[in-house]
């Protein structure tokens, strides 16, 4: 199996719920011939930039954010760089200069520039894309924390020319508006929605984007359940547990499906296998479903498959 560690492209985003430090347990228990691959909760990208397939569709209902990977694909990388160091330097952008980020903020609201938007996640609070319900992008300053730094810089170039180099399409679909009956059995669809018990104000449907509940739990697994009988297959990220917190939803949706497998994933982000104690009530159960057989010998990986 390829070792997947030291050529994984890092999204030059700071996206909550990111999947950057997982990809080398999660990628290997994909399917190892991909025609399309759909990243259908997209967000960072940092699934999709990084999976081997023939095509990879990169869909999230944030419309700003996919016109500005459109922006990073149509455009050079050196019109890009430019584009940006020159709007850092005409607001004249700092980690001290509040007023600067204020008005590009302001300007990026009027005429939402698509490639503003990453200046604007460059110097925000914890480098954090955030809108407003009249869809104004409203995240606070980071002061003395946030800036285009070197390391930002250089993940933002090897993220723009490995999307040079592959077959890609953004699209800007609710999850449930995905032409999911175009796809076929050669097909793979990798879902990370927001996680239903750990929803947070940035998915909360109160900034002007579509929030998560039981609702959207509930149909997200009738696409799963669709997509199964045209056997596609898929994977489903998620936790179980967390905080003392259970998602019964999930619980009882793997149960009434035989063909899922629930694959562990070490969300401490370490080699060793994650264990479940019972005492430790509190632990963040996090899971890969999948609706295939993974063959962990092939994947290099330890079985963590749970039979729920």
């Amino acid at each position: 199996m390829t070792n997947h560690k030291h050529q994984n492209i890092k999204s030059p985003l700071n996206y909550i719920g990111g999947k950057y430090k997982l990809l080398n347990q999660i990628i290997p228990l994909f399917p190892s011939k991909i025609n399309r691959f759909v990243d259908i909760f997209a967000g960072g990208c940092n699934v999709g930039i990084n999976v081997n397939a023939d095509k990879v569709y990169f869909n999230d209902n944030l419309v700003f954010l996919i016109e500005m990977y459109q922006a990073f694909r149509k455009n050079t990388l050196d019109d890009t760089i430019n584009h940006l160091e020159e709007q850092i330097s005409k607001y004249n952008l700092s980690l001290t200069n509040e007023e600067g980020y204020k008005k590009i903020r302001y300007d990026y609201n009027q005429q939402k520039v698509s490639l503003d938007l990453f200046v604007l996640a460059a110097y925000s609070f914890n480098h954090q894309i955030r809108f407003n319900n009249k869809h104004e992008f409203n995240t606070p300053f980071g002061r003395n924390r946030s800036s285009f730094n070197l390391s930002m810089k250089q993940n933002l170039e090897k993220f723009i020319n490995k999307l040079k180099t592959i077959e890609a399409e953004f699209t800007s679909e609710s999850f449930e508006g995905f032409k999911f009956s175009s796809l076929d059995n050669q097909d793979f669809v990798y879902f990370d929605p927001p996680y239903l018990i750990t929803t947070g104000t940035y998915n909360d449907g109160k900034r002007g984007f579509k929030g998560w509940s039981n609702k959207e739990e509930k149909r997200l697994f009738e696409i799963m359940d669709f997509l199964d009988q045209k056997k596609v297959k898929f994977a489903l990220s998620n936790v179980i547990e967390h905080k003392g917190q259970s998602n019964e939803l999930l619980k009882n949706w793997i149960k009434n499906n035989k063909n899922l497998r629930v694959n562990h994933i070490d969300s401490n982000y370490s080699n060793s296998n994650y264990q479940i104690k019972e005492k430790d009530s509190y632990k963040t159960t996090e899971v890969l479903i999948t609706n295939y057989e993974v063959d962990y010998k092939v994947a290099n990986q330890p079985d963590l498959f749970t039979n729920n």
